[in-house]
């Protein structure tokens, strides 16, 4: 039987419109074995919790560089516990000033990566978390 891989959601919440950062995790994660959706520029938070419901995935990884960062997470992570599907790992990145962290944590994003983070310390940190439920 075959191993059941990792399912990463890659989104971009919010009109921000850069998504280099985006592709690199996504690129990281697929290049470590894991299954990457990437949903592509300008998500809403309930778009982003529809496409993971139905992606059936065990990680959001959100990017963002506008600064919507403190409305935009919390609001997908408490969509996810409206939809029953709190059990799926939230993770932030992108320009976040390190006084939002704090706050991002205690709404639910179980880690936020900022820029300069070697993509394997995110690599580790979804196997660390999830590798025991897969």
């Amino acid at each position: 039987m075959a191993e059941k891989r990792i399912r990463v959601l890659v989104a971009k919440p919010g009109l921000d419109g850069h998504d280099r950062g985006a592709k690199v995790i996504a690129r990281s994660l697929r290049d470590a074995g894991m299954e990457v959706i990437y949903t592509g520029l300008r998500q809403t938070p309930e778009q982003i919790v529809a496409a993971a419901i139905q992606e059936d995935v065990d990680v959001v990884a959100m990017s963002l560089l506008s600064g919507a960062h403190n409305h935009l997470f919390p609001k997908v992570v408490e969509l996810l516990k409206e939809k029953n599907a709190e059990d799926i790992l939230v993770l932030g990145g992108g320009v976040i000033p390190e006084a939002d962290i704090p706050f991002l944590k205690e709404r639910g994003i179980a880690e936020i990566f900022t820029p300069g983070t070697p993509t394997g310390k995110v690599v580790k940190f979804i196997r660390d978390k999830i590798g025991e439920k897969v």
